[in-house]
C-alpha cells in the first residue's frame, strides 16, 4: 500500500510548499478549449464500461509504481493548495489502486466540494488530472475521492448491479438504469459480470447508461 507517512494537515502547509500549486485558473489558461475537451472526453473513455472495458492502445507502455507515486504527490499538493484557498481544512492520503493512482481528502467540512451526485467532485478530479499533466506532460488517470463519497457510491452501485443482474436473469427482460458517469457505469459493469449477466453503455454524455441483458 502507498501512502504517505504522516497525514498532512492543510493548516500546517508551509507557505514555499503552496508556491508550487497551480490553481485551477492557471490550469484552465494554460490548457486550450480544444485541449481540455480532448482530456475530458478520453477520460471518459477510457473509464467507461466493464464490459466495453478501458479502450487504451496495445502499444501504450505499462505505469510503473514509482510514476504513479509522482502522480500523487503531485496531485496532492495541488488538492492541499485548493483547500488551503478556500479556507478548507482536510487531511490527504495518497494510495495506488491498479494501474491508478487514488488521492483522498477527509474532513467533516467538504461536502460542498462533493456536490449533487458527486458534480463537483468530477470537476476537481479533471482540473487535478490536468494539473498532474501540467507537470509530469503525461496523462494522468488518478481518482479523486472527498470525504469518501467514492467509497460509498462504490458499495451503493455494487449492490445495484447484483440486484438487477438478479431481476434481469429472474424475468428474462433487458434493463435499463439512469444516466451514470463512467465511475459509476464501471462499478456496474463489473457486478453485472461478476453476476454472469452481460452489460452495456449506450447513448452519449452526460445521458450515457447501462444497459443489462439476460443471458442469451
Amino acid at each position: 500500500m502507498v501512502g504517505r507517512e504522516d497525514v498532512v494537515p492543510v493548516s500546517d502547509l508551509e507557505e514555499q510548499e503552496l508556491d508550487s500549486v497551480a490553481d485551477s485558473e492557471d490550469v484552465l489558461e494554460e490548457v486550450e478549449g480544444d485541449e481540455l475537451d480532448d482530456e475530458l472526453e478520453d477520460d471518459l473513455d477510457d473509464e467507461d464500461d466493464g464490459a466495453e472495458e478501458d479502450d487504451e492502445d496495445d502499444g501504450d507502455a505499462e505505469e510503473d509504481l514509482g510514476s504513479l507515486e509522482e502522480e500523487g504527490e503531485i496531485a496532492a499538493d495541488y488538492i492541499e493548495g485548493l483547500l488551503d484557498i478556500a479556507d478548507l481544512d482536510g487531511d490527504i492520503d495518497m494510495d495506488v489502486e491498479g494501474d491508478r493512482a487514488v488521492v483522498s481528502v477527509v474532513g467533516a467540512t467538504l461536502d460542498e466540494l462533493v456536490g449533487d451526485d458527486g458534480q463537483v467532485l468530477e470537476a476537481l478530479q479533471e482540473l487535478t488530472r490536468l494539473a498532474v499533466h501540467r507537470k509530469t506532460g503525461a496523462r494522468a488517470r488518478l481518482m479523486l475521492d472527498i470525504g469518501g463519497f467514492r467509497a460509498r457510491r462504490r458499495t451503493e452501485l455494487a449492490e445495484l448491479g447484483r440486484n438487477v443482474a438478479e431481476e434481469v436473469e429472474r424475468t428474462g427482460e433487458p434493463k435499463k438504469l439512469r444516466a451514470m458517469s463512467p465511475f459509476e457505469r464501471k462499478i456496474v459493469h463489473d457486478a453485472v459480470a461478476a453476476a454472469g449477466l452481460r452489460s452495456e453503455s449506450e447513448g452519449e454524455e452526460p445521458h450515457r447508461r447501462v444497459v443489462v441483458f439476460p443471458v442469451s
